[in-house]
């Protein structure tokens, strides 16, 4: 049947639904009993027998939003079954245009035109759908009809806000008679509300700029605020719920970059933001908008404008990828399962009607900038016209736009039950039932089939379109972060994948595709991280602590100053991605590194790296390259804190990756510091020489203490240093220079300055917190010791825990001749014949002061507990003090703790403990050299990432954390007992 002028329910000569049940039929005839008292006309349809009467008791018993909407303004009812239907929504569609009227309307307050446009609305809504089930409209007549009152909707409530406005003082407008003319405000219908086919329940997508150039706003700077409020009025006007209803809920979240741009922005902003950082999605999206409201001229001015966005010049073949993200993604489905239908997505399940209107778009961004012909909005023409263009063949033309039909015809129903905005097929048989016999099936067996055969279809044609991008889809199934809504089925993968927060993660990777960062500003770079996503996900989702994991991620490109280059090295090599992984899961403390400094990631892109051993020489050659080109002091001071942040960060991430071990990171780290120290001297000396000249004869060398003399540092260790000087000549003599000193102001300075070039911030960061209260006298004596000084204050003046210390002294750089004397001196002040007694005693009363002042927090405070690092050490250092009175040689220069046992363990300790210590300090090093590189606190195994907890584990050797506490306990107590031991021998 034709819908005509003359069209009425009563030209139904069959009726094509059914009641769902006789108990609905009862509640809907006593309703309309009820109705009869007070209208004549529907008291005659219930008195009569017919196709009517049994189509309107179905209709209002399928649908308890109709039979509600029939019962609050039965009028309505009157007029469906006694008035010609078209004329009478056209009627509301021009009604709700002119609400804003004041030549109309005595009462134009917001009140009364929100009133306006829900009547206009409700009446829109129960005649359609009366029409429509009645057969005497098809989907393409009800989705116009729905989108005509939505435009004239918007229109009407923008032209009263802008009348508002200039009745406000805010705009001054150019013909109050027509508010919209020649004001400048852009209101865009986007997707369906664009294209003209609304579904029944829709909401509606609008886009608001404006442009200033159109002269309307009488505070220029109050622009952006004053047309924001007015967007804000807008929606409130649509969507709020009042006595009448709503108008149509209201989205505008598809505005450039929503959660940081204003509810309307200038049309030139806009437009900076679609060439500049505008998304593939976006272009698509853009296909179906249409100014809709507003100063339409200028509307459409500006979508001409930005054709080139949307249809690019060439075949854009090359985008695809991204363009696949759109509906990412979704998995591409060949026809294997079966498909259920209770509960089934109409819209975004498979062969659901996204996949139609994604398999036309997808084909219009691709060929679009070359055929024109392909840039229509509405998705049946498009699809004809693709046809025609040859782009597809008729058959699959004609499958496509029938099934697009039956779909939209099925969405309706599911809406017009309860006037909800659901894609959602019922879960239960009753409910699927309704819409069965809404549809005009005669079960829900025969409805069932045809929408399976429908699904399968476009499940066909679209999988068919995108089988070469199936690489891109997941088996895990959907991942789409397109727009701004969160995809149910995506948020349902995200947690299968192992997030725990999947709202979150979609709003991290939906600010990746806005382009926010610095690393994603580029179209190039969205589309290989896009394409990376999956992988990202899946690899992330493999921690314990997935959401954490990613969002480290997600602090660390948003430092980056460039992104194509990492994406495309991720997306093409498993291994440096797995590599990002264990980072992000197992070290905060790297992650943190690399976010604030990305250049020392840039060394994790040699692929040589995990093969290379950091050796003394091969680091030397890095850094003195790299500071080789420095060009003054502060130069030379930032490139040394570059290149050493950079070389310690490698060495970490050999360490976390298990290619070195704890004591091979330990002396990597110690050669970093020996070799920046060196280059930071011999700057400084520079330094020094231009203010004050060389100092005749003068000679120095700087002694480091500690972990940094032991070979034992690790990542983020200080470093105890002492500086010892020599000169030539009596006391009084003064450097050569413009600004003469002596010799103990000469050094003092020099030592002042050292530490500054160490650990003063600069814009690179500190190089090392550096310790000089190991030098004679502490903190109360001075900054920089001459060689003769320091002799006498080791011979006379030093104590015990002093001389321990010097067990692990070593020259590290400086005058070769002073260095050798100093090294010398060393060896004299060890080689001394001790009281052993005495310095047992005196070891043994350090060790429990310590313990006293700095007691153990847990099993995991390695260094401190008993039976600790802190034993081990001073086991070590006092077997060395005391190996001259008991005739065993010393080592030549100071060693790694476990190299100084081995050397001065003869006849001191038996084998066996020898064994347990060395196997003890071993654990310890491996352990600490990874707690320390992933974090910057404690250890805490309730707050540690999983990934460490696993990294500790490998440390230790150890298949879970109770059995290594175990191992730690045993062995601390083999250890103390040695310590106790040895200090009473």
């Amino acid at each position: 049947m034709t819908f005509a002028e003359t069209t009425r329910l009563g030209d139904i000569e069959t009726s094509p639904i059914r009641v769902p049940s006789q108990t609905e039929a009862k509640a809907t005839l006593s309703d309309l009993k009820d109705i009869a008292r007070a209208h004549s006309d529907v008291a005659e349809l219930l008195s009569s027998e017919g196709a009517l009467k049994d189509f309107v008791v179905a209709a209002l018993a399928l649908s308890p939003y109709l039979r509600d909407t029939a019962r609050v303004c039965p009028q309505l009812l009157s007029l469906a079954i006694s008035e010609p239907l078209l004329p009478q929504i056209r009627q509301a569609v021009s009604t709700a245009r002119r609400a804003w009227d004041p030549t109309l309307h005595e009462d134009t307050s917001e009140a009364a035109v929100m009133a306006r446009l829900r009547q206009a609305k409700r009446k829109v809504a129960f005649l359609t759908a009366m029409a429509d089930l009645g057969r005497l409209i098809d989907g393409r007549q009800t989705t116009r009809l729905l989108s005509d009152l939505a435009e004239a909707a918007v229109s009407a409530a923008v032209d009263h806000l802008l009348l508002s406005a200039d009745a406000g003082g805010k705009l001054k407008l150019k013909d109050a008679a027509r508010p919209s003319q020649g004001s400048g405000l852009i209101v865009l219908g986007m997707g369906k509300l664009g294209a003209a086919e609304l579904n029944y329940s829709s909401d509606i997508d609008l886009v608001v700029f404006f442009d200033p150039q159109a002269d309307v706003v009488v505070d220029r700077s109050e622009a952006t605020e004053t047309f924001a409020r007015l967007v804000r009025r807008l929606i409130r006007i649509m969507q709020e719920r009042t006595a009448d209803g709503y108008v149509f809920r209201t989205d505008l979240r598809l505005r450039p970059d929503p959660g940081a741009t204003p509810l309307a922005i200038t049309v030139d902003s806009a437009m900076l933001y679609y060439e500049g950082r505008g998304q593939n999605w976006e272009r698509a999206a853009f296909i179906k908008a249409r100014a809709i409201a507003g100063d339409v001229d200028t509307g459409e001015r500006f979508l001409r404008e930005l054709t080139p966005f949307v249809f690019r010049k060439y075949l854009d073949y090359a985008a695809i990828a991204d363009i696949h993200s759109i509906k990412r993604q979704i998995h591409v489905h060949k026809g294997h399962g079966e498909i259920a239908v209770k509960g089934h997505n109409i819209k975004l399940g498979r062969g659901g009607i996204r996949e139609i209107e994604f398999f036309v778009q997808t084909q219009q961004l691709i060929a679009g900038g070359r055929m024109p012909a392909l840039r229509l909005r509405a998705t049946e023409p498009m699809l004809r016209e693709l046809a025609s263009a040859n782009w597809i063949d008729e058959a699959t033309c004609e499958e496509l736009t029938e099934a697009y039909w039956f779909l939209r015809d099925v969405e309706h129903r599911v809406q017009m039950v309860r006037d909800e905005q659901t894609h959602l097929l019922p879960d239960t048989e009753s409910e699927l039932k309704r819409i069965a016999y809404m549809m005009g099936f005669a079960d829900t067996a025969e409805f069932s089939a045809a929408l399976v055969n429908v699904l399968k279809t476009v499940e066909r044609r679209y999988g068919a379109l995108f089988e070469q991008e199936a690489k891109l889809s997941t088996d895990g199934g959907n991942l789409v972060f397109t727009g701004q809504r969160d995809d149910p089925d995506t948020q349902e993968t995200l947690r299968k994948l192992g997030f725990e927060r999947p709202e979150a993660i979609s709003q991290t990777i939906r600010t990746w595709h806005y382009g926010r960062y610095r690393a994603t500003q580029s179209v190039e770079a969205r589309e290989r991280l896009t394409e990376l996503t999956p992988d990202l996900l899946r690899v992330f989702g493999q921690s314990k602590r997935a959401d954490e994991a990613l969002l480290r991620f997600d602090h660390f490109i948003s430092g980056l100053p460039a992104g194509i280059q990492l994406f495309s090295l991720l997306g093409n090599n498993p291994r440096l991605l797995s590599l990002i992984f264990n980072i992000m899961s197992s070290a905060p403390r790297l992650a943190e590194i690399i976010a604030a400094r990305p250049h020392v990631f840039d060394g994790m892109l040699d692929p040589t790296l995990l093969a290379e051993l950091p050796t003394r020489s091969y680091l030397a050659e890095r850094i003195k390259g790299f500071v080789a080109g420095a060009r003054h002091y502060e130069d030379i001071l930032d490139r040394l804190r570059i290149i050493a942040a950079e070389q310690r960060f490698l060495i970490g991430i050999r360490l976390l990756t298990g290619a070195i071990g704890g004591r091979q990171a330990a002396r990597a780290f110690t050669h970093v510091a020996d070799l920046i120290v060196e280059a930071a001297l011999e700057a400084v000396r520079r330094e020094i020489e231009t203010a004050h000249g060389a100092f005749p004869g003068g000679r120095v060398a700087v002694v480091g203490m500690g972990k940094l003399g032991s070979f034992e540092l690790t990542d983020g260790s200080d470093v105890d240093l002492i500086l010892l000087y020599d000169y030539d000549g009596s006391a009084a003599t003064e450097s050569v220079g413009p600004k003469p000193l002596d010799a103990t102001r000469y050094y003092a300075r020099m030592t002042q300055r050292l530490i500054s070039a160490l650990s003063a911030p600069t814009s690179e960061g500190v190089l090392y917190e550096v310790d000089m209260r190991l030098r004679p006298s502490g903190n109360k004596g001075p900054v920089a010791t001459r060689i003769a000084s320091f002799a006498k204050y080791q011979e006379e003046e030093a104590w015990t825990w002093e001389h321990m210390a010097l067990t692990r002294a070593r020259v590290i750089c400086g005058d070769e001749g002073l260095a050798s004397e100093a090294q010398s001196t060393i060896r004299q002040i060890l080689d001394r014949q001790r009281d052993v007694a005495a310095i047992a005693k005196d070891v043994g009363e350090m060790r429990a002061l310590i313990e006293e002042e700095k007691a153990p927090r847990d099993i995991w405070d390695l260094k401190l507990i008993p039976g600790g690092l802190v034993d081990i050490e001073f086991i070590a250092q006092f077997l060395m003090l005391v190996a001259p009175a008991r005739r065993v040689g010393l080592p030549e220069q100071a060693l790694p703790t476990a190299e100084a046992l081995s050397a001065v363990a003869g006849g001191q300790l038996d084998v066996n403990d020898l064994e347990i210590l060395e196997q003890a300090l071993r654990l310890y090093t491996e352990i600490s050299q990874i707690v320390r590189l992933c974090i910057a606190g404690p250890f805490d195994p309730k707050e540690a990432p999983a990934g460490l907890i696993d990294l500790v584990c490998r440390a230790g050797d150890s298949p879970d954390l109770r059995t290594l506490d175990s191992e730690i306990r045993r062995l601390s107590k083999a250890v103390r007992r040695i310590f106790q031991a040895t200090i009473k021998a």
